[in-house]
């Protein structure tokens, strides 16, 4: 899985439904508030440093970002969510262009969503999380900034998440990552294999003769 993933370039930007490339079968998304870590988790996961765009300021990534892997898979970053810094207009774009992407997009087969761990589960997450369910997309969740708190911290809050998502009937995968000290990187990077191999068997089946 680390050769596939390190062999990830950059495909395009998107900045409309129409620029989405249509020649990919499978794709991963992620998303995220805009401080959650999203560049460096793919940059992590990639072993690449400079793959995605990383920046000290939120809200940096304003478009859909395809970065392509072998074959007709890619990983997608898209725009983060909720930084109150930017222009309403400017947010408005945004959710546009999430809604274009999570709504109508067909080779998306799983979706990445990133939380600080520190403060996990906002308003805004709950709405990706149910939206997930709603259309029946796998979701795996990745607490990020694991390397920030202490392991006490840590499985209280793998502990609350778990119950909380348990309790309101969400199915899901959950980690702790960190980007910077590469903590659960293994586990997230089988993950994303076993989503896109999954996703490129059903679709030879499809194409099989009956």
């Amino acid at each position: 899985m680390t050769t596939l993933l390190s062999k990830a370039q950059f495909l395009r930007s998107a900045s409309s439904e129409k620029d989405f490339p249509d020649d990919i079968k499978a794709e991963i998304a992620f998303c995220g508030r805009s401080n959650a870590g999203k560049s460096s988790a793919i940059n992590t996961l990639c072993r690449q440093n400079t793959l995605a765009r990383t920046s000290k300021t939120p809200g940096r990534t304003q478009l859909v970002n395809f970065f392509k892997l072998d074959g007709d898979t890619c990983l997608v970053d898209l725009p983060g969510y909720g930084y109150a810094k930017a222009p309403v207009k400017v947010q408005q774009q945004w959710q546009r262009l999430m809604e274009a992407y999570l709504v109508h997009r067909k080779p998306l087969c799983g979706l990445v969503l990133l939380m600080d761990i520190r403060h996990p589960l906002t308003e805004i997450d709950w709405t990706m999380i149910r939206w997930t369910n709603h259309n029946h997309l796998p979701l795996y969740i990745l607490l990020t900034k694991a390397d920030k708190v202490n392991r006490n911290h840590t499985v209280k809050t793998m502990t609350q998440v778990s119950s909380k998502l348990e309790q309101k009937g969400f199915e899901c995968g959950i980690q702790t990552f960190s980007a910077t000290k590469q903590i659960g990187l293994s586990q997230a990077q089988n993950k994303i294999r076993a989503w896109l191999d999954a996703a490129m068997i059903d679709e030879n089946e499809k194409k099989r003769p009956d």
